[in-house]
């Protein structure tokens, strides 16, 4: 099943981008560049310039195109142009392990509002029924609350704690290892 650009949920867009929205990410980069910093791998000055965000949009739409990825932006219905964030879904495997990893990232004015619950609920309902995954697996630092709570939302289990796990801010971080089973997908393989 081919995918859509867009999805809509109750109050959101998520749309996949092309070159032409460049902009629109940079400008979410930039307002977010020291909420973010916390949370991400180091950004080169180069990061935060339109050419360097064009660049990453390319790369990203080739890896789509072979499946090996899902990135959504996030855009409020009654703010259409403004990024609020995105939701990312990287290094789907298929074959027997059928399996992909999730990410999210929100605007800082925009936390504690339930979008990124929202937009993650759509997103998992897409993984799971149109790419037909069986796990998604979520990594977070065990320090990053409010994502912890996302998650387990979401239905996510803890699966422990993976240590020294990834280089964040320039210091390899701890993080909990969250997963999301498809259940419908188990019953229908035992059907």
């Amino acid at each position: 099943m081919p995918l859509k650009r867009q999805y809509e949920t109750k109050r959101l867009i998520l749309r996949t981008l092309d070159e032409g929205d460049a902009g629109k990410v940079l400008q979410f980069y930039l307002k977010n560049r020291e909420f973010l910093k916390e949370w991400e791998t180091e950004r080169t000055e180069d990061y935060f310039t339109l050419d360097y965000q064009r660049l990453l949009i390319q790369k990203e739409q080739i890896v789509m195109e072979h499946g090996g990825s899902l990135r959504l932006w996030i855009f409020k219905k009654e703010d259409p142009e403004t990024a609020i964030g995105s939701l990312g879904f990287d290094n789907i495997v298929m074959g027997c392990f059928r399996s992909c990893f999730m990410g999210y990232k929100i605007d800082k004015d925009e936390i504690n509002k339930g979008y990124i619950t929202e937009a993650a609920r759509k997103g998992i309902e897409i993984m799971f029924d149109q790419f037909g995954l069986h796990r998604i697996e979520a990594n977070i630092m065990p320090r990053n609350l409010r994502s912890l709570r996302v998650a387990e939302k979401l239905g996510f289990h803890n699966e422990g704690l993976a240590v020294k796990y990834l280089k964040i801010n320039g210091k390899w971080e701890d993080h909990i290892h969250m997963v999301l089973l498809n259940e419908k997908l188990e019953r229908e393989d035992r059907l």
